[in-house]
């Protein structure tokens, strides 16, 4: 990493608080641009506002900023306003530093501002705006994204932020205490050391075994068909063998089964050991490798014999999506197209304006899952978001007993489902299109049984009552989990796939 730790995000977001929270743990100065113009200039920001107006203080501030960025030690701190991206030159120093935005939502930005004294928080609607029209300036910039939880969050995460920078970017996992790190880029491949053992499968050997030959590796079959307890138990055998202990660490290297599968045998294992995941396929680079859930499935259901075991870090390389077989890339697709109608807003834009697997979607994508995961570890609540069309999509997997669907088909026919049972049958046409474009199967074998289906989603694990619980649909970027639909209802959104 080169030059400085540079804080950057909305207001009310604590990048003040932020910024000297990791110059303590790191040692370094520390400098607040908006106290820097102060000292500087003897007035106080709304002073200067009154006086100068916005464009005068942005001037002072484009200034101040320049300067210190100048002067400040390598691995220093700095805060800056909120609205210092609006310059182009400031934004151009910032590419020689590390820029870390600590990111906030609009209601808690509202209620932390509208009582301050700060210039630009006094109309809801101006403020609402603004700050729509930051975060992308923000996304644009940051090399780190940090998430909200104070000091004792900022402290945990400072190491790592002298790591970030260079293409390499950075997000954070959150679930309960686990706090990890997820790295983005084309250097981000994990430093393996002696005490590491892969987990891969026989495709991914295949391709990538290269990085990883020199190393204990234990490669199992491909495919959802071996993500059972038989090849669970035949993983820690071989590590029993081979001497593992808990001072050893699972490296899981393949798409969603290898990761469900080795994180299942990490969390178990000796009581559970340490897993770093590397996800090789589009659906686990934004969603299985992150938030802990592992597992294998059993012939009644998907997914129903696993463990919560949070990664000590992931590591997404995108150039790893280049070696996929058209038709794994496309069932992918299902899964970034899914996350794009819980994210709607500028994400959901891009998706169904045919963005696929570019590095910013893959970005974009995996911190919804992760901004969710922090939110609700354990399926109480907005996780359950994540199973949009996962009832009836895992329903058709377990009935084809997994070989008929790849997981993504399986779920982008449980959307469409779910999208009319939703009532949404504008987005479900278009859901529909955006599949097919990708050569995504839109209809459903005609001889599987839409009873049977029915009967299978009674299975999902999420049920904890009578009623299965659903995900529906109001608009991208608003959905109800928990949702009661009847069998009746549910069947004949299915008979319609066929």
């Amino acid at each position: 990493m080169a030059g400085a730790l540079v804080f950057v995000g909305f207001m009310g977001a604590g990048k003040s608080t932020a910024a000297r929270a990791v110059a303590d743990v790191l040692g370094r100065t520390h400098v607040d641009i908006d106290e820097e113009i102060e000292r500087t200039t003897g007035r106080t920001i709304p002073q200067i506002f009154g006086t100068e107006g916005e464009s005068g203080f942005r001037e002072i501030e484009e200034r101040t900023i320049l300067e210190v960025l100048g002067r400040v030690e390598e691995g220093g701190s700095v805060a800056l306003g909120g609205g210092a991206l609006g310059s182009g030159v400031v934004r151009e120093a910032l590419k020689r530093h590390t820029v870390c935005w600590l990111e906030i939502d609009e209601a808690t930005a509202w209620r932390r501002a509208k009582r301050s004294d700060r210039p630009l928080a006094r109309d809801k609607d101006a403020f609402s705006a603004l700050y729509d029209a930051r975060l992308p300036v923000y996304e644009a910039a940051a090399d780190v994204f940090l998430p909200q939880g104070g000091r004792s969050t900022m402290t945990r995460a400072a190491p790592r932020l002298l790591e970030a920078g260079a293409g390499r970017r950075l997000a954070f996992g959150r679930a309960g205490e686990a706090l990890y790190p997820v790295w983005f880029g084309a250097r981000v491949w994990p430093a393996l050391t002696d005490q590491d053992i892969v987990i891969t499968d026989r495709n991914v050997a295949e391709v990538h075994g290269a990085r990883f030959e020199k190393h204990r590796t234990l490669v199992m079959e491909a495919g959802e068909a071996h993500k059972t307890l038989a090849t669970a138990e035949s993983l820690w055998t071989q590590l029993a063998a081979m001497g593992a202990t808990r001072a050893s660490r699972i490296v899981a290297v393949g798409g969603g089964v290898v990761g469900d599968v080795a994180g299942f045998v990490a969390a178990t294992y000796q009581r559970g050991i340490p897993v770093l995941q590397v996800p090789t396929t589009l659906v686990s680079q934004i969603d299985s490798a992150l938030g802990g859930k592992t597992g294998v499935d059993l012939p009644a259901a998907k997914n129903y014999v696993g463990a919560y075991h949070q990664p000590d870090a992931v590591h997404v390389l995108p150039s790893m999506l280049k070696t996929l077989p058209e038709a794994e890339r496309a069932a992918g697709y299902a899964e970034v197209v899914k996350t794009g109608i819980i994210a709607g807003g500028p994400l959901w834009e891009r998706i169904r304006g045919g963005a696929i697997d570019e590095p910013d979607v893959v970005l974009g994508c995996a911190r919804v899952k992760l901004d969710i995961v922090a939110r609700d570890e354990r399926d109480g609540g907005p996780r359950q978001m994540l199973n949009l069309g996962h009832t009836v999509g895992h329903a058709i997997e377990t009935v084809t007993h997994y070989a008929r669907y790849r997981h993504g088909e399986a779920v982008g026919l449980g959307m469409l489902a779910v999208l009319r049972l939703s009532g949404q049958d504008a987005l479900r046409e278009e859901v529909r299109a955006l599949l097919e474009a990708q050569g995504l199967p839109v209809t459903m074998d005609p001889s599987i049984d839409p009873d049977a289906v029915v009967a299978a989603t009674r299975s999902d694990k999420k049920r904890l009552g009578a009623d299965v619980p659903y995900v529906v649909v109001d608009e991208p970027g608003q959905l109800r989990w928990g949702q009661a639909i009847g069998d009746a209802e549910v069947r004949a959104a299915v008979e319609e796939l066929r």
